[in-house]
């Protein structure tokens, strides 16, 4: 296995980044971001992406900037974003099927100097997806399917959890007489559990514990992929 961990300085290098967040001081330590973040999150995810290919073999892992991994510099001009230009939690995302990568079911970590997350599904839907998922979970037994994959996967482990609701009406089609239509009143549909970011370090150990809380999230993977098919261009 070619990827032993990240190093024991890239957290307090991200708390670092947090204290100088600005485009002149990260300039003056590329070297040390490309050494302890850049490079290892691309062997982190040629690693983990053959693991997932075990469970998923349609799964995208890609360890490039935009595909895999994500930029570090954060695009300051959308509204409402937060203004820092770098960031200092580190995402990579292994995403199934040929649409976007955001909108399509996938695995998914990310990681600070705060926390480590590893979440499995679509975190927020453009429009496309949410109206794939609600036209999904329109049907009865698709939504009473969601609804017992989301207690099962709560069931194997007490500290998973799934996205809070984002919408407080039912949208269209959608009434509280129905079994489960809270389900309607999310904004994103997906798992996740938060672990010791110092877990990183540990190459094996991180591999091997996201491994069984992908293998434990897998049937939401498969239920979102499935919504995601049905999105209309």
């Amino acid at each position: 296995m070619e990827f032993k961990g990240f190093s024991k300085k890239t957290l307090p290098f991200l708390s670092d980044i947090k204290k100088n967040n600005n485009k002149e001081w990260f300039e003056a330590h590329k070297p040390e971001y490309e050494r302890l973040i850049l490079n290892p999150s691309r062997l982190f995810v040629v690693e983990m992406g053959e693991h997932l290919q075990a469970l998923v073999p349609t799964i995208n892992a890609e360890p490039k900037i935009n595909k895999s991994l994500y930029r570090i510099y954060r695009d300051t001009r959308r509204m409402g974003v937060n203004k820092a230009p770098i960031k200092h939690r580190i995402g990579v995302i292994f995403w199934q099927g040929n649409t976007k990568r955001m909108q399509s079911s996938s695995f998914y970590m990310h990681f600070s100097p705060e926390e480590l997350m590893v979440a499995v599904g679509v975190r927020w839907f453009e429009k496309p997806m949410l109206d794939a998922f609600r036209e999904t979970i329109l049907n009865d037994a698709k939504r009473d399917e969601l609804a017992h994959i989301l207690t099962t996967v709560k069931s194997k482990d007490a500290s998973y959890t799934h996205l809070e609701k984002g919408y407080v009406r039912y949208p269209k089609g959608f009434s509280a007489e129905m079994s489960n239509a809270d389900l309607s009143l999310y904004k994103g549909m997906a798992t996740f559990k938060t672990l010791d970011p110092r877990l990183i370090e540990d190459g094996e150990k991180l591999i091997e514990t996201l491994y069984k809380i992908y293998e434990d999230m897998l049937p939401l993977q498969q239920f979102m992929y499935e919504v995601s098919l049905k999105i209309k261009e």
